[in-house]
């Protein structure tokens, strides 16, 4: 528990530690606000400029269509006022149209013949029965209940959205316009069909441009799907649709359907009728996969049109900006650290060897270290920084401490022996001014006066006499212990 909490608490940690977090965290710190804004920014920035590819996408698509409607509906126009036409329509009986059939049918063939995507061309009367037709299934039809018939015969141009043909079964876009007699009378309906197909090759050639997993798709006005790479999503909703709309659509048989199924997607219903073009995200059923859209609106018609792909995709430039930035801080960081490390224990070393110094001098064991002590140090004192400078300053007082220190026991040796030899005189001296020991001399001297026994030199007397008084004279000492 107590490691534990040193390792946690950065006042317990070694100054190399210490060094290095602060140096670190100086650096990656300020840098880490930094590499966040400048990540986000980029973020923000590669986000939108995804969102406008996919619009500029939509636009350029939605564009090309446009250009295909305007130059069908001059077809049209110009069909439309062919005095071949004209002349059939005025003529008020069958037998005075018989003359101009022919050339009215030529005029017909060579109009469907100049262009592949065109399915067919026909003309209806004034109660919207076809009169002629490239199409032998459209003669004798009626197609009053068509909305291209009901609008054109009021004396307006009209373009539908992608119908399943009433008799070819075939979907279709139409594109009608009244024909006029010379003196301004309506007489006719001139329709021309093109492919929806054709349509649609147009609309899923962006799912090669962009990526496998994207699509195009289009929307009428009402968001109801006429466009899309998968067939099976054809003539669905992206809404739930009003009860009066559903019932006008099933009512014209614009799409041979007895109910529109919804996808139920809240979020797509920014596309249907937008003006602008935008872009929104959704979840795609029945997965709920998320995906990013990009749309645009057409001009000449109430349609939207959207390219769809997944979001995973979309975050590809969002993943590899948030790679490089995050690369860029752990770089920088490593480095950091390595530098501060390094520059940590440049600084703790010579704090370490003053230390592991200090603790000699104060374990009086610095004589015994003293040569790798100087190494470490003198290498150290070396440099003429900060460091450099308070090594050698530790360096002179240390070698004044350790002469202070010799020269405190030398002085203590010598008081030693001063105090010894005091003490040994002093005991002499109470030995000697002993009562006993006055009396003994005395004896000695008593001793001295006598003659000296015959048989004794007078060498041996005075050795046998020293070794009397010495023996007393430790007696003496003994006696005093």
């Amino acid at each position: 528990m107590r490691h534990f909490h040193r390792l946690f608490n950065p006042l317990c940690w070694p100054i190399a530690a210490k060094i290095s977090a602060a140096l670190v965290s100086a650096v990656l710190i300020p840098m880490s606000f930094t590499a966040y804004y400048n990540l986000r920014q980029s973020l923000n920035s590669v986000e939108a400029g995804e969102y406008r590819k996919l619009e500029l996408l939509a636009t350029s698509t939605a564009s090309r269509l446009d250009q295909l409607i305007i130059d069908i509906q001059r077809i049209v126009v110009q069909v439309s006022s062919d005095r071949n036409a004209v002349n059939f329509l005025t003529a008020s009986t069958f037998g005075k149209r018989k003359p101009f059939r022919y050339e009215l049918q030529q005029t017909l063939e060579n109009v469907s013949r100049s262009n592949p995507d065109f399915d067919a061309v026909f003309i209806m009367d004034k109660q919207g029965r076809c009169v002629a037709a490239t199409d032998s299934k459209f003669f004798g039809q009626n197609y009053a209940f068509r909305e291209y018939f009901r609008s054109s015969i009021q004396g307006n141009s009209y373009v539908s959205s992608i119908l399943v043909g009433e008799t070819t079964k075939r979907p279709g876009m139409f594109f009608s316009h009244p024909v006029r007699s010379p003196s301004g009378e309506i007489v006719g309906v001139l329709v021309l069909k093109i492919k929806g197909a054709d349509i649609w090759a147009i609309i899923n050639a962006l799912q090669v441009k962009v990526s496998s997993q994207s699509y195009a798709f289009l929307i009428d006005q009402h968001g109801v799907i006429i466009s899309h790479a998968d067939q099976s999503l054809l003539y669905h909703s992206l809404i739930p649709l009003p009860p009066d709309t559903l019932k006008q659509i099933v009512g014209d048989r614009r799409y041979g359907l007895e109910q529109i199924q919804s996808l139920n997607i809240p979020e797509l219903k920014v596309m249907v009728q937008a003006k602008l073009a935008g872009h929104a995200t959704y979840r795609y059923p029945p997965h709920q996969m998320p995906r990013i859209v990009g749309f645009a609106p057409l001009e000449q018609q109430p349609w939207v049109l959207g390219v769809s792909q997944p979001k995973a995709q979309f975050a590809i430039p969002l993943n590899r900006i948030i790679w490089q930035h995050g690369s860029s801080v752990l770089v920088v960081g490593g480095i950091t650290a390595i530098i501060a490390l390094l520059l940590a224990r440049r600084i703790s070393r010579p704090i370490y060897a003053l230390t592991h110094a200090a603790q000699a001098l104060e374990h009086d064991n610095f004589d015994s270290q003293v040569q790798e002590l100087h190494e470490n140090l003198e290498r150290l004192a070396c440099t003429q920084d900060d460091i450099g400078q308070l090594v050698r300053v530790f360096l002179q007082m240390a070698e004044e401490v350790r002469t202070r220190h010799e020269r405190l026991k030398m002085q203590v040796w010598e008081l030693h022996i001063e105090i010894d030899e005091t003490k040994r005189a002093n005991n002499v001296e109470e030995i000697t001014e002993n009562e006993h020991f006055r009396q003994l001399q005395q004896k000695i001297q008593k001793l001295r006066e006598k003659e000296v026994i015959a048989s004794e030199t007078e060498a041996e007397y005075y050795h046998r006499l020293q070794s009397q008084v010495q023996s007393l004279k430790e007696r003496s000492l003994n006696s005093e212990v």
